[in-house]
């Protein structure tokens, strides 16, 4: 474990962290920061927590829709193996 800095939204933040995990703390907070200046000139953002409110939610939103698409690539999956399960077992019976 190593002790990192990280500068989010012109603040410091100390955390610990593995060495295989630093380069994507540091790209994390590098994306925020992208985010934060995307926010404050598209919406005219004044308030450093509101465009990090509005990171916050664009960040969760893409995850969830991840989840989303991989739970319903899981299912259809999941009901193609059924059919060539049923299919190959009707095959056997013959």
């Amino acid at each position: 474990m190593q002790k990192i800095k990280l500068k989010i939204a012109n603040r410091v933040y100390p955390l610990t962290a593995q060495a295989d995990q630093e380069e994507g703390f540091r790209t994390a907070s590098k994306k925020i920061d992208i985010m934060i200046k995307h926010f404050e000139e598209k919406y005219a953002v004044k308030d450093k927590q509101d465009a990090l409110a509005m990171c916050a939610l664009q960040l969760a939103t893409q995850s969830e829709q991840e989840n989303i698409s991989e739970a319903k690539v899981n299912e259809e999956v999941s009901k193609r193996l059924e059919d060539l399960n049923e299919s190959v077992q009707q095959i056997i019976d013959l």
